[in-house]
């Protein structure tokens, strides 16, 4: 899951209190990271502003379970600066009930986290049952702690009945466009999708790259002071778009700027319905336009979008439900060049050096050669 552009030196794990002002509790729009073996013993944030980290304690793959050495440390560390912790295991190829109970019993033994903690399931690779991560996902909320399911959007709706999954837990999706240095969400690279609680906009955080989270629920304060829940207020004393609608009908907000300012983000949604109403544009059309809105996440998580939408809710998200089907990628592969490293290639193609490692294979992320064909 990680992206690495050096090799990062082994260093003694230093323990520390937990600072006595305790973990900072979460809010929406919070930013924090995701770490592996990769990151080191204490993990390393982007910024002083970050608010969690979600490391990994180990995994399944095609050779078996394995562990991450780094792990304890990295979430003490986390404590230690009175940021919040979390963890993630490697899921790839667990498709029996057996296998998976295996798993978890081994895994969820090494959480250190407290409980009530998010532990993710990270599914990049491999064959995957989706009533088996069901059942996984249940074994780990059985357990004390929050289940999500992480994954790239393509990977992700191909590999699982994802409307499934949705109606019961929540994603940790990952997503971005041209990979640049993105110290903040771009919404333009939104990968819509219901119930996303968490969303991994970047594996260039920092220059030389650092996976980059947002939290878009609060989840991440499960299990340091709460859980979340979605507000039960909106902007406009809770009125819908399509009451906004018939207020810029009825000429409550003015026109032009005026009309522009008063509503803010809301503006072109509401807009898109008038038009509609107004014969100026078909039904298709101003759904395309609040499904374009959705994907930029301009009208939050799951739980609070019929609220806003009304009656448009059905009828938009099957849009972004479509475009995020168009968007699926089949696997590919990629021939190493000269001079290129895992990290150079991961960046390229919009991946992470632990997804093209696991893929392929390789147990030492600085041991590849030109010509070596790589999948993807």
């Amino acid at each position: 899951m990680k992206k690495l552009v050096k090799k990062i030196a082994v260093v003694t794990a230093t323990f520390f209190v937990v600072a006595a002002s305790g973990p900072v509790f979460a809010a929406v729009g919070d930013q924090g990271v995701d770490w592996s073996r990769y990151n080191g013993y204490q993990g390393n944030f982007g910024y002083s502003t970050d608010k969690f980290s979600i490391s990994q304690v180990g995994g399944f793959n095609k050779n078996g379970l394995y562990w991450q050495d780094e792990y304890s440390s990295q979430v003490q560390s986390t404590l230690s600066q009175g940021k919040r912790a979390h963890t993630y295991i490697w899921w790839e190829s667990v498709t029996d009930y057996s296998t998976a109970k295996y798993v978890l019993d081994a895994m969820l033994a090494k959480v250190t986290a407290p409980k009530g903690s998010i532990v993710a399931l990270d599914a990049e690779s491999g064959i995957q049952s989706t009533d088996v991560t069901m059942w996984a996902l249940k074994y780990i909320e059985d357990h004390g702690y929050t289940p999500l399911l992480y994954g790239y959007k393509s990977y992700l709706v191909q590999n699982f009945f994802l409307d499934t999954i949705v109606q019961s837990y929540g994603l940790w999706m990952a997503g971005y466009g041209y990979n640049t240095v993105k110290s903040t969400p771009d919404y333009n690279d939104f990968p819509s999708y219901e119930n996303i609680k968490i969303w991994q906009f970047t594996s260039n955080y920092v220059p030389g790259g650092l996976d980059g989270n947002v939290d878009l629920s609060g989840i991440t304060d499960n299990g340091y002071g709460g859980q979340v829940s979605p507000s039960n207020t909106l902007p406009f004393e809770g009125r819908s778009l399509e009451q906004l609608a018939s207020d810029v009908q009825a000429g409550k907000f003015g026109k032009g700027e005026q009309l522009k300012k008063a509503l803010g983000d809301y503006y072109i949604g509401v807009t898109a319905i008038v038009n509609e109403r107004e014969k100026k544009v078909t039904a298709n059309e101003s759904h395309g336009t609040l499904a374009n809105q959705v994907q930029k996440g301009i009208y939050g998580v799951s739980p609070d979008r019929p609220r806003l939408l009304g009656t448009y809710t059905n009828e938009v998200q099957d849009r972004v439900n479509a475009d995020a089907y168009k968007g699926m990628q089949v696997a590919q592969t990629y021939t190493v060049r000269s001079g290129d490293s895992l990290s150079s290639i991961a960046s390229r193609l919009g991946t992470t050096v632990q997804s093209l490692a696991s893929m392929n294979g390789i147990s030492n992320p600085n041991l590849i050669y030109a010509g070596q064909t790589l999948n993807y």
